[in-house]
């Protein structure tokens, strides 16, 4: 029995009078059995597993059902019958005739409910329905039960949970007070047919004897099968599991099968779950392995009143080290720690960690742990590095402040050139006053970071093929700016950068907005750089302290004009914005880090600073300008475009000047006038959404960009396609055009089956590189699927990546489990 049913049995001790035929009735008790009954049909909830996320295909939603009305907690009881009689000589009460009772939020109906008061014992039959205040539905025939709930028995009993899960028993009998057993049970979380609802459901298990002992809070399966359509598939004579009430219980969860390879050999994962306490637990994974040995994996995890963290530990005494030779997995033990946690300090602070910890950088990857247990988000997020960090972030009304401290641990071998930074801290705050008519906001950024060794990308085909951007290279040419960037340069930098800004907006009487705004950032540099092979040629050596100071004073104009039609309205909106500052110092003369990427579209065009981080800063006088036109629709749906253009008004371009890593070279910015930018996007409904970005050569108009993405989602059908062209960018390491299409879709081709599929095609190389093809049934209750997909596996180190092939397929049981299998190159997972 359930707490919220024990519950609910020890308010109805609470004596209630009510008055039937003139005199005075006891029926505390006459709902007593009738909710214990109710307690044997809650035990279907212990067949009831958190359901596992699919991979590619998940049940089809319930339908609701509705909540019944909320019941006063009065402990008052309403006692409904066509005759309530009371017999004094045998000492029993009778309510006869559509017997209906309520209490807090339950009701009871039976055609006869008997209460001897010599037995204490209640007898109910015929019809009889309980409803809680859960929803959940209880039926049976006949009930009969000791007053005290500790003996007794049901006959036909069935159970409809809010849920949508089914239960049922031809008899349930109780005794000494802790023992259920229900015979010939059946479970399913199938919907009985509409048309036949005594054929069997899709699916359903049934077990000759189901015990409940509710002090070990244990259910105890005898003789179980698995029924689809009625024949039997799988039959276990024997399994346990924890009762509904219980949240957590210690035991073995289902092993895995861990594919490994000729280096490992294949493995059984059998993990064992541990509940220490309400509010810690771990999770023990021993993996035998074939090759290897048995390697412990161990997981700690607890939380707290502000917070939880969790502790994960892997560790092996390899058995053939040798398999691993000339690899850093050559070793006798190999191992790694890694961690986090978060914790609330109040309402607006939090502060955390995230930390790894490895013998080797080759273990997580020889091993398929970590980043690399999943070969598919190894293949969308490339599992680079490791980090370790300790932050503190604080989030207010309208200011934001983090701090924290990191730490990359490299795949591929190459720590040295990985830099580490203590700290990197944010602050930003908009003032809720106004300065001077306008809103004034203030940011502050500061950053300490420090790097071994150089690292150098190639961006020429000589350069790639005959390793120039090595340190070790003696060629003439190697770690030259025409042939490599410095994307990391060795030593020590410090900057703390500081900015304000304000601006105002005016509308005048013609509807024009004008908004003037002003800003200034300083910044204070202290840079440390190593004589490293190469690194003068990008970057003065030694130490260099630097200030930088950007006033900058700006008016935008905008002059919005409106046509209202009967089918809707049209704005199209002229923006003109001017921007007067000095020129960028120490331009291309100082360490990039944190502004590497720059990608000028529509979206940045009336950026003030288009650079996308601190350690660059856009100066010299520029324009910009564009028109921008948006449409509503009355009946729903709204067309948005913008096109526009930048133009380098006086002094220093900044994206015109060759920094270590040609930050702003091929931008479209980079000459007096801008490459043109445009989007547009259409939205008609909700079923619809199209939108087109692109960036055209300012005197050509050949395209240097262009993205264009279209999704549409119906009933039975969606379909999503992105297509990208990308121009060449030589000076980035691009050397030819990119161009390129992501789709995907799917299709309910009947009722319950399920098509689905993506593809990644190069259209340069006019391959596709990767697709997804699946297909399935899929209902309320149950999923039947298999995919064939193509992606590429990575691993640690320099190896490039391998394109691979893989099975996958999946079976779930609503309620019961979700698994699945993928058959690859590598094995069976």
């Amino acid at each position: 029995m359930t707490a919220v049913h024990r519950g609910l049995v020890s308010r109805l001790t609470r004596r209630t009078l009510v008055r039937a035929n003139g005199c005075g009735l006891s029926v505390r008790r006459l709902l007593m059995a009738v909710v214990a009954a109710a307690s044997l049909g809650g035990l279907i909830d212990a067949a009831v597993v958190a359901p596992t996320q699919a991979q590619s295909f998940t049940y089809n939603p319930l339908p609701p059902r509705p909540k019944p009305p909320k019941a006063a907690n009065d402990n008052q009881m309403l006692v409904q019958a066509t005759e309530v009689d009371y017999d004094y000589n045998n000492s029993r009460v009778s309510a006869v005739g559509n017997v209906q009772l309520f209490y807090n939020g339950t009701s009871v109906e039976a055609d006869r409910v008997i209460y001897d008061q010599k037995t204490k014992r209640l007898h109910a039959e015929g019809n009889i329905r309980m409803t809680d205040a859960d929803g959940k539905i209880t039926y049976a025939e006949i009930m009969d039960l000791s007053d005290d709930y500790r003996d007794g028995f049901v006959d036909s009993l069935r159970v409809d949970t809010a849920d949508q899960t089914r239960m049922a028993a031809s008899r349930a009998d109780r005794s000494s007070g802790n023992y259920t057993v229900f015979e010939n049970g059946v479970y399913t979380a199938c919907a009985p047919c509409k048309d036949d609802p005594k054929k069997p459901p899709l699916w359903q298990v049934k077990g000759a004897r189901i015990i409940h002992d509710q002090q070990e809070k244990m259910l105890y399966f005898e003789t179980a099968q698995l029924e689809f359509f009625g024949v039997p598939l799988a039959y276990m004579p024997y399994f346990s599991t924890p009762d509904p009430t219980v949240k957590r219980k210690s035991g073995f969860l289902m092993p895995g099968y861990f594919p490994g390879t000729t280096n490992t050999g294949f493995g059984v994962e059998v993990p064992y779950y541990w509940a220490i306490a309400p509010d810690m637990d771990a999770t023990i994974t021993p993996r035998f392995m074939t090759r290897q040995g048995v390697m412990l994996q161990g997981e700690f995890r607890q939380r707290l009143i502000d917070g939880a963290y969790q502790i994960r530990a892997y560790g092996i005494d390899q058995l053939d080290p040798g398999a691993f030779a000339g690899q850093p997995g050559d070793r006798q033990f190999r191992g790694a720690v890694d961690t986090k946690g978060q914790f609330a300090l109040n309402d607006k602070w939090v502060w955390g960690w995230d930390g790894v910890l490895m013998s080797d950088y080759y273990f997580f990857s020889d091993y398929r742990l970590y980043q690399y247990r999943d070969p598919l988000g190894s293949f969308l997020l490339l599992p680079t590095e490791a980090l370790s960090q300790l932050y503190l972030t604080g989030v207010g009304n309208r200011s934001f402040f983090d701090a924290r401290t990191m730490y990359w641990l490299s795949y591929s071998g190459n720590q040295s050139q990985v830099p580490i930074v203590y700290p990197v801290i944010d602050y930003s705050n908009v003032l809720n006053y106004p300065v001077f008519g306008g809103e004034f906001s203030y940011k502050t950024n500061f950053v300490n970071l420090s790097r071994d060794d150089a690292v150098f990308d190639p961006i020429t085909t000589v350069a790639n093929t005959n390793g120039l951007c090595t340190t070790a290279s003696a060629d003439p040419l190697a770690r030259m700016p025409s042939q490599c960037l410095l994307r990391g340069f060795p030593g020590t930098y410090t900057r703390l950068t500081a900015e304000a800004q304000w601006r105002k907006s005016f509308t005048d009487p013609f509807g024009q907005i004008w908004t003037p705004f002003a800003s200034l950032r300083a910044d204070a540099i202290n840079s440390s750089v190593s004589n490293q092979p190469g690194v003068s040629n990008y970057l003065p050596i030694g130490d260099t302290q630097a200030f930088r100071l950007m006033p900058t004073v700006g008016l935008e104009y905008r002059y919005p004009f409106i046509n209202i039609q009967p089918w809707g309205s049209t704005t199209v909106e002229p923006i003109a914005q001017i921007i007067i500052r000095p020129n960028e110092t120490y331009a291309g003369k100082l360490p990039n880090e944190d502004a590497q990427s720059m990608v000028f579209d529509a979206s940045n065009l009336f950026s003030v600073d288009k650079f996308s981080g601190y350690d660059r800063v856009e100066g010299g006088g520029r324009a910009n300008v564009g028109v921008q036109s948006t449409t509503q629709f009355d009946k729903g749906g709204a067309v948005k475009v913008l096109f526009g253009e930048s133009y380098h008004l006086f002094g220093l371009n900044s994206f015109a000047v060759q920094d270590a890593i040609n930050t702003g070279i091929n931008s479209g910015l980079d000459k007096p006038r801008s490459d043109y930018v445009a989007s547009a996007s259409y939205s008609p409904n909700s079923t619809y959404t199209f939108s087109v970005r692109s960036r055209m050569d300012e005197q050509t108009w050949n395209v240097q960009r262009f993205e264009a993405e279209g999704r549409a989602n119906f009933n039975r059908w969606s379909v999503s396609v992105l297509y990208g062209n990308y121009a060449a960018q030589p000076e980035l390491g691009y050397l030819t055009r990119r161009e390129g299409i992501l789709t995907s879709g799917s299709l309910k081709v009947a009722n319950n089956w399920v098509v689905s599929g993506s593809a990644r095609w190069d259209l340069e190389a006019n391959k596709i590189n990767q697709y997804v093809l699946g297909a399935g049934y899929v209902d309320d209750c149950f999923v039947l699927a298999a995919n064939y997909v193509t992606s590429y596996s990575y691993s640690a180190g320099t190896t490039p990546p391998v394109l691979s092939h893989a099975f996958m397929f999946q079976i779930g049981l609503r309620t019961l489990a979700t698994t699945s299998t993928t058959s690859s190159s590598a094995g069976l997972q």
